[in-house]
């Protein structure tokens, strides 16, 4: 028989499942981990309702790691498994968790295609600038000159910034966060969440092992405000520890510059108005990094479209109705067909 659903609050208790966490001591998944476990129970969606869909890689454990429904799928392929999901129950709450090895090499071309179709979930790629679980090899995302088992004298491939290419395909929500930001990326994900349609959150994270310390002056509490530019939609674009640093719009150029108020004449009211619903101000942000600019963490772009799994459902429905009564013969001899 059915039994009744009690209506308990739910805690971070509540999505931990008993298996052993098994990442390397010290390794920022750890915080992610946290910060999710977190962020579940604020958004009032029943358990039995999530599901949490990985490929290949470190980042590819957390399913294991929580009390929802998972699945553990192949490399690259964890967009194409969670497309077919959404498509299915597209009631299903669905986190797609990858790495940056995952999502943007072996999964690019995956990755591109959920986030222009649109379909309404979240994707979060753990971005540690490294292969963790196969030894250190260079990524889509290591710098210039990174020294690894793959690249011993330093890379020279140019790197992917995860958020541009995001914007590039068509996204329409694009965030970014990093693994210790433990009052920041929760309301990140949140906001990703309550977006409707693909909600695409980078999360810079750091590699203990083989990357150690990547983004150390980004995160770190002695450098982070002045390397850091926390975007709120509406507000104007101030950093610094005190306070005193801005991007302004070069005219000439029309491109990003940081400048100091009260400089040179430069007053806040010449400092940029952050609009989450302008893609071309969302790319410029997602490209500014150190040491000559700060980088932008928040909600970069959040511009809501219709989603692919509504649009699917509908023709399917709109056919249905134009042909209730069809038999399946009758449909494989409609439509476009000939005799040999």
């Amino acid at each position: 028989m059915n039994v009744p659903k009690i209506d308990t609050k739910l805690t971070a208790k509540d999505f931990a499942t008993d298996q052993d966490v098994r990442w390397c001591p010290g390794c920022g998944d750890y915080a992610i981990l946290k910060a999710v476990q977190r962020t579940m129970p604020e958004l009032g969606v029943p358990k039995e309702n999530m599901v949490f869909i990985s490929g290949i890689g470190c980042a590819a454990r957390f399913p294991y790691y929580m009390d929802t429904y998972g699945f553990h799928t192949i490399h690259g392929r964890a967009p194409a498994f969670a497309t077919g999901l959404k498509l299915s129950n597209p009631e299903l709450d669905v986190w797609v968790v990858s790495g940056d090895g995952d999502a943007l090499s072996i999964g690019g071309n995956h990755l591109l295609h959920v986030l222009r179709r649109n379909v309404n979930l979240q994707f979060l790629l753990f971005n540690n600038e490294i292969y963790g679980l196969t030894k250190g090899q260079y990524s889509p995302t290591s710098r210039l000159g990174t020294r690894s088992p793959s690249t011993p004298l330093g890379s020279v491939d140019r790197p992917t910034n995860p958020c541009s290419f995001a914007l590039g395909t068509g996204a329409r929500f694009v965030g970014r966060s990093y693994d210790v930001g433990a009052k920041h990326l929760p309301e990140v994900l949140k906001r990703a969440h309550a977006h409707p349609g693909t909600g695409f959150v980078e999360i810079l994270q750091n590699c203990i092992v083989y990357n150690n310390g990547v983004f150390g002056q980004i995160t770190e509490k002695g450098s982070a405000d002045e390397t850091q530019l926390l975007v709120t939609h509406g507000e104007p674009l101030i950093y610094g520890k005190d306070k005193n640093k801005g991007i302004r719009l070069n005219p000439k150029t029309l491109t990003l510059e940081a400048v100091v108020i009260g400089e040179d004449g430069i007053t806040e009211d010449d400092i940029l108005v952050h609009d989450q619903t302008n893609p071309v101000l969302a790319t410029l942000l997602a490209q500014m990094e150190p040491p000559n600019m700060p980088v932008a963490m928040g909600v970069l772009y959040d511009d809501p479209a219709p989603t692919y799994e509504v649009a699917v459902t509908s023709q399917v429905t709109s056919a249905m109705e134009k042909k209730p009564n069809a038999t399946l013969n009758e449909l494989l001899h409609s439509g476009h067909t000939w005799t040999v």
